[in-house]
Parts: structure tokens; C-alpha cells; sequence
């Protein structure tokens, strides 16, 4: 039997893995672009190209993904009734990949993105009359502003509050997609990724790496505060304090790795209600491992301190103004994936995330004095 499956976010960092994955397994895919957005086909085959996909793969793309134009922010997704019908009665399966990760949006314009877009892709999948499954992206990071214990995969709810609007706004789908699953007695499957990164180089045709916006707002720290560059006679590292734990770990996920075990859990019977899984990586990575990363990104000593200094410096308090990311050096907290590892064993990833995997992904760029 075919089934017909829509993704949503397929030309994103994550979508492009799981667009890659799904046509392993499925002949031809709905892709939901986001309207105006410039052309979603160039841009996956370019991808396609550059990850190493096979010449016969790439020739085929055309025929096997039929693109429609949607806006995720307007209802019926922007079509027109009779499109919106017609799109929601030709489906067996949608996923929704797309969404903002921009940790220094504000919250209203996060909520029309990642809430009611989320909002609208249920209205699809309420309106086809092949009652069509729903695979929601979510994210470990609803877990909120919790830094310690374990975040377990049933657990729901604001009472530890959130490190930034991102993590509210994906939180606030999340109670969403449970309310319909109850309200339409239909199963749906959440899946939780920890943060996603590649050791594919970067490249202008391909999705920003997620850390490459701690990178820029470094770089946009340096040049407001007027500080020296490399390459400049006499100059030195700038200097910066930032709060965390010395203990500190964050859970970063293969992106690749992620999509493979997102599919594999999408072709699991469902329970019938909201089926939520962690997909995160066996070990964590140090905070000083992320510090030396930064530090081979940007012309900066970072120095991780247990409290805010009184003596803040003009950088370090333009660093005030990105709460979003500096928060998450101070995290010691686990994502509990027990589901996932009973299933596929205990290791869901090849790769172990080091320093040196995550340069790959990130460069390789010239070696920085000083």
C-alpha cells in the first residue's frame, strides 16, 4: 500500500536529514515550503549534492517530491478551502518539522510560528478523511529552566519556568498537540530532540548549524564594543566571564543520527494516545568542551564563573542583551531516553560528539593567534 506522507520544514537543518530518511522507505513525499521562501527544490537538491547523495537519487528528485507553497502562520495554512481539502484528503502521514529556534525572538512572533503553526498543521491533519498520523518535532528543551535531576519523557509542565521564549513557545505546542490527541481521540507521536549538530562542513547553499548563532552574537558582542580582531599588531584576546557550572553538560544529537531514529519510531505501532520519546545522545558534552569550541570560533578567552561579576565589563554586559544560549552552561540535567534505548539498543548514534566533531561541522576555518 503507498502511503502519502507531508513534511513540514523539509529545507531545514533537521527537515533535509529527515527528507533523506523518509525517501528511503516512501516513493514520493508532499513537501509543505514555507510561501515565497524561494525555490524549495534547488535548494534540497543542493543539499543532496553536498551531503553525498547518489547521482540517481538527485535525478529523481523531481519527480518523486511534489512542493506546495503554505504559509504555517495563516489558517488552512494559507490555501484556499478547496486546496486545503484537497491537500488534507490526499494524506496518510504528516510530519512537522518546521518551526523557529531563534533563542532571541520574542515570544509573539515565536508563538505565530512554532503555536500556530502547529495549530494548523492539526487542522490538516483533523480535516483529511484518511485521518492521517501525526509526527510532531518538538524538543528535549520544553523541560524549561530545570538545570539538575532528570527530565523524563511523560513530564509536561511550567513549573521550573523556561530559559528563553524558544523553549516556551515549543512547550506551548507541545500542550497543543495533547489537547488534540484527546479532543480527536487520535494518537500522535512527539519527538524531542536534544540540540542538533552535524560534522558536515558549513556551506552557503545548506541550513546554519544551530551553534553558529552563538558564534554570531559573540562576533556582534566584539564589533559593538569596538574590540580588536586578529591579525591587529599589539592585540590580545578580549576576555569574558560567563555564568555556569564547571560540572556543566549539554546533550548534542548527530542531526543525522536524529532523523534515523525519528523514522524508525514513526513506523512503531502507536499506543493510541500521545506517544513522546527523548531522541538525545548517550553522552553528554562538557561545558568546557563547548567553551573550547567558542574559543576556536571567536576571538575570545571565555572563563566560566560560578556568579555574575560586580565588575561586569562593556562586553560582558552587551552579553546581557542574549540570555538565550549562556543559561545552558550552567546545565547538569539528564534527558531520560529509556523508551528509545529499550527499543534500538544502547547506543542510537556512531559518532561520539567531541571538540573535534563539532569543528568539523562548524569549519575548518584559519587557526586564530593569540
Amino acid at each position: 500500500m503507498v502511503v502519502h506522507v507531508a513534511l513540514t520544514g523539509a529545507t531545514g537543518f533537521l527537515g533535509l536529514r529527515l527528507l533523506r530518511r523518509l525517501l528511503t522507505t516512501h516513493a514520493s513525499l508532499t513537501v509543505l515550503t514555507h510561501a515565497r521562501s524561494g525555490d524549495a527544490l534547488h535548494r534540497i537538491t543542493r543539499f543532496f549534492k553536498l551531503s553525498g547523495a547518489p547521482d540517481t537519487l538527485i535525478a529523481a528528485l523531481p519527480s518523486r517530491l511534489r512542493v506546495v507553497e503554505t504559509e504555517l502562520e495563516r489558517p488552512r495554512l494559507g490555501l484556499s478551502g478547496n486546496d486545503f481539502q484537497k491537500l488534507a484528503d490526499g494524506l496518510d502521514a504528516i510530519w512537522h518539522s518546521a518551526g523557529s529556534i531563534n533563542l532571541e525572538d520574542d515570544l509573539a512572533r515565536l508563538r505565530r510560528i512554532n503555536v500556530e503553526g502547529t495549530r494548523h498543521v492539526l487542522e490538516l491533519a483533523a480535516a483529511g478523511h484518511r485521518n492521517p498520523a501525526v509526527h510532531h518535532v518538538s524538543t528535549a528543551f520544553v523541560a524549561g529552566a530545570r538545570r539538575e535531576g532528570v527530565a523524563y519523557e511523560d513530564e509536561l509542565d511550567d513549573t521550573y519556568g523556561f530559559e528563553n521564549a524558544y523553549e516556551r513557545s515549543k512547550y506551548e505546542a507541545e500542550v497543543l498537540v495533547r489537547a488534540w490527541s484527546r479532543a480527536h481521540d487520535r494518537p500522535v507521536l512527539v519527538l524531542r530532540p536534544s540540540i542538533l549538530v552535524t560534522d558536515l562542513p558549513p556551506h552557503p547553499d545548506l541550513p546554519s548549524h544551530p551553534l553558529q548563532v552563538i558564534e554570531r552574537i559573540l562576533q556582534d558582542s566584539l564589533r559593538t564594543a569596538g574590540l580588536a580582531g586578529p591579525g591587529i599588531p599589539g592585540s590580545s584576546r578580549p576576555e569574558i566571564r560567563l555564568v555556569g557550572h564547571p560540572h556543566g553538560h549539554l546533550n548534542l544529537m548527530p542531526v543525522e543520527d536524529a532523523a534515523e531514529v525519528m523514522v524508525r519510531l514513526a513506523g512503531r505501532p502507536p499506543s493510541g494516545g500521545v506517544d513522546t520519546y527523548n531522541v538525545v545522545h548517550g553522552h553528554d558534552v562538557p561545558v568546557p568542551t563547548i567553551v573550547a569550541l567558542l574559543e576556536r570560533l571567536v576571538y575570545l578567552n571565555l572563563d566560566v564563573v560560578a556568579r555574575k561579576p560586580d565588575d561586569a565589563s562593556a562586553l560582558e554586559s552587551l552579553l546581557d542583551f542574549y540570555p538565550g544560549f549562556t543559561a545552558y552552561l550552567s546545565h547538569r540535567r539528564r534527558f531520560d531516553d529509556t523508551r528509545v534505548r529499550t527499543l534500538f539498543g544502547p547506543s542510537t548514534t556512531g559518532f561520539r560528539v567531541d571538540l573535534d566533531y563539532l569543528w568539523s561541522g562548524l569549519g575548518p576555518r584559519p587557526a586564530t593567534a593569540g
